[in-house]
Order: structure tokens, then sequence, then C-alpha cells
């Protein structure tokens, strides 16, 4: 059974590429959004309670440093990444900031998103 395994594994790769692992195609998207978002004029979110500034959209990626309340952020613009559910808000909205990494927007004043009024592209 292993033998077969591997041998569709290696077909797989043959027939249709390497595969990228999703984790990997994740890290891509985020870093494609990133860029694309950095052409967008930058607003100030301000948190309301400390939380964790992250590399990716979402609680899988790892956190690039953390951040106190009421502290001002340069953010680029809004999109869905994965939900979160912490103080009483769940929902999957994320903004990157202007130093490419992400923070959730249940950690920022205003709505969902800080008041950022641009989605990513």
């Amino acid at each position: 059974m292993s033998k077969l395994a591997t041998v569709a594994a290696a077909a797989i790769v043959v027939a249709g590429g390497a595969a990228v692992p999703a984790a990997a195609a994740s890290a891509q998207s985020a870093e494609q959004t990133a860029a694309q978002a950095m052409n967008v004029q930058a607003q100030t979110v301000t948190t309301w309670i400390n939380g964790n500034v992250r590399i990716g959209p979402s609680t899988g990626y790892s956190i690039a440093y953390t951040v106190a309340a009421n502290q001002n952020l340069s953010a680029v613009c809004w999109l869905v990444g994965g939900f979160v559910n912490a103080n009483g808000i769940y929902h999957d909205k994320w903004v990157l900031l202007s130093d490419g990494n992400y923070i959730w927007g249940g950690l920022l004043k205003g709505n969902e998103v800080g008041n950022v009024s641009t989605p990513c592209f």
C-alpha cells in the first residue's frame, strides 16, 4: 500500500507539476495581496485591546509582533481571512498594515475593519 501511495504521489507531481502545499499557497496569496495593496493610501487604525499582528490573515500564521491597547497603526486595506472568536467578537475581517503584516479587525476601534474603507484587491 505504501508503494502504491508513493507511485500515486509521483504521478501527481509529474502530471500536474509540483503541487504547492496549502500553507505555501496561502503565504503566496498573502504576499500578492500585500504587494497589490501597497499602491493604496494608508489610513490610521487604533487598537482597543492588546493583541497579535501576524504575517498572514489568520491565526494559522506566525505572530510578527504584539500591540498594546490604544496603539495607532498604519493600515492599507482590509480583506477576508480566517475566522477569529475572541473578546465576544466573531468574524473573518483582517487589515493589511503598511508594514506588510495583518491584524484581525476585532482588535481595532470602529467597525469590523477598524473603519478602513479600502478593500484589498
